[in-house]
């Protein structure tokens, strides 16, 4: 499987899990561009529980792999996320003063067996 369809197989999956935990899905992957050129990230899912709004990043990866699906969440993406994330609060008129979070959901898919271990990282980067 190549790696589009894993992260689009993953946002899936991902989606369908915080449905099932009572969230609200308010947008897919959200992207903002500066105003000429290419754009600046993209976020997954943008959720909202209990009147936080979660803007969550998904990773997935085949459960082979020698790492963890969060690891590839490093600082630099973690501070694209919260520009992305404060960028979805202004073009929404959503005060940044809200409460809001980013999550990470790491996925480990065993694509032989058809399963998925998920890991919901809830306000994973501050």
């Amino acid at each position: 499987m190549d790696r589009k369809r894993l992260g689009n197989l993953g946002e899936r999956v991902a989606e369908n899990f915080l449905r099932r935990k009572g969230y609200e899905i308010l947008g897919k992957n959200y992207s903002s561009k500066f105003v000429s050129g290419p754009k600046r990230g993209e976020i997954d899912l943008v959720a909202k529980k209990d009147n936080i709004i979660s803007f969550v990043e998904v990773k997935t990866l085949l459960s082979q792999e020698n790492f963890l699906p969060e690891d590839k969440v490093d600082f630099q993406k973690q501070r694209k996320i919260i520009k992305m994330a404060e960028s979805w609060l202004m073009e929404n008129k959503i005060p940044l003063d809200s409460p809001w979070q980013i999550d990470i959901i790491a996925i480990s898919l065993d694509s032989d067996a058809k399963k998925a271990k998920i890991r919901h990282l809830e306000n994973a980067v501050f």
